[in-house]
């Protein structure tokens, strides 16, 4: 029997090849985001508790109310805006699977969808299989700035929806107010979707403020804004995050969601919201990853990467065209098997796997992690 594969062009992604390697050799593992550490143990201990209370039968298919209710509270006191607990906000299995029924709930055979690339790969696989049509932009190293004027040009009746994701993976950069007045203005008086994909909402550096969708009438009024738990609360494998959207946008992604997974993990949901009770535990990550990026950027100024610090997420990424001019993907292997130290090739994230000759590493470790690192880096 024959059953072509309606991803047919589509391997193992680059972070499951990345982290294989590294475990075989033994390496220091930046490549896939995920923290070294445990999260906090008060909020492990608030999920045991849900759990040992009841909370373990089906949530509500928009999530626990007490949750809904935190992430209103915190968007209220984060973005001076608001959503409808019972209509605009939705818990999801993650930001990848909110991201996936997003597209699954809208786009339609030939619908054209604009992507930044380097662009998180979970993005075109979603417009595929929905028939959807990628537009790509590429955004040029070392600064990864959107030219506007090239959006523009390709925004047409056939576009459905525009992906913007700020904090951006994997390039570090974040967009500024301007550049969501440049997408507010571009979108507005059309039917286009915004998702805007804000799953590092909570790590922006320098004083920076985060620009969500949201901030901007016009633009929050076609967007969806997907979160992640996972990152802010330094659990990846908890899978649970969530969405915003106005409610005629939200009651069709609802239509969807419910044959996705109906609803998530009922005693994570519980033990997160009561967490939320105290903004302290998410308003002080910008602080807590800012000391991490400026240690390992400190521990390697003297290497031969050449860098420009990371603006938001926990991933920075380096220059190593002063060392050799290797294709990314070859020079990552290389770093990992003969060096011991993982990363990620940008280049797979690119139009035409465009090669810039930099690498994403992930600073979301412990300080003797970062330090092992940086003697390895400083060695090459």
């Amino acid at each position: 029997m024959q059953h072509p594969s309606k991803l047919p062009n589509i391997g193992t992604t680059i972070f499951s090849i990345m982290s294989k390697l590294a475990n075989e050799h033994h390496a220091i593992n930046l490549s896939q985001g995920f923290p070294d550490f445990d999260g906090d143990q008060k909020l492990i201990d608030l999920v045991s508790k849900a759990m040992n209370s009841g909370y373990n039968q089906y949530a509500p298919m928009a999530g626990n109310l007490e949750l809904r209710e935190a992430i209103a509270k915190k968007i209220a006191l984060m973005y001076n805006t608001s959503y409808h607990v019972d209509n605009e906000i939705t818990i999801t299995a993650g930001a990848t699977q909110a991201i996936f029924t997003i597209i699954t709930t809208f786009i339609n055979p030939n619908d054209e969808v604009i992507i930044f690339r380097p662009a998180y790969d979970s993005y075109e696989p979603a417009i595929t299989l929905n028939g959807g049509k990628t537009i790509s932009i590429q955004l040029e190293a070392p600064n990864f700035n959107v030219d506007w004027s090239e959006v523009k040009s390709k925004v047409n009746s056939r576009t459905k929806m525009i992906i913007v994701n700020t904090p951006h993976n994997p390039s570090g950069t974040v967009f500024s107010k301007e550049d969501m007045l440049q997408l507010e203005e571009i979108t507005r008086n059309t039917n286009i979707i915004v998702l805007s994909d804000e799953v590092y909402e909570h790590m922006i550096f320098d004083e920076e403020k985060h620009q969500s969708a949201c901030l901007f009438p016009d633009l929050k009024s076609r967007s969806f804004v997907v979160a992640s738990f996972c990152k802010t609360f330094h659990n990846t494998g908890w899978r649970i995050g969530y969405c915003c959207a106005p409610k005629e946008l939200m009651e069709a992604f609802m239509k969807v969601h419910q044959f996705h997974v109906f609803c998530i993990h009922h005693p994570t949901q519980k033990g997160i919201a009561d967490y939320m009770q105290e903004p302290a535990n998410y308003l002080g990550l910008p602080a807590f990853y800012q000391q991490k990026r400026d240690l390992f950027l400190d521990l390697i100024k003297d290497s031969r990467f050449k860098f420009t610090p990371s603006k938001g997420t926990y991933f920075q990424v380096l220059d190593y065209s002063e060392i050799t001019q290797e294709y990314d993907v070859d020079f990552a292997k290389r770093l990992t098997i003969d060096s011991g130290i993982a990363s990620i090739p940008l280049s797979v994230f690119n139009s035409d796997n465009l090669d810039n000759n930099v690498l994403r590493f992930c600073f979301a470790k412990t300080d003797d992690t970062l330090r092992k690192a940086a003697e390895i880096l400083n060695s090459i």
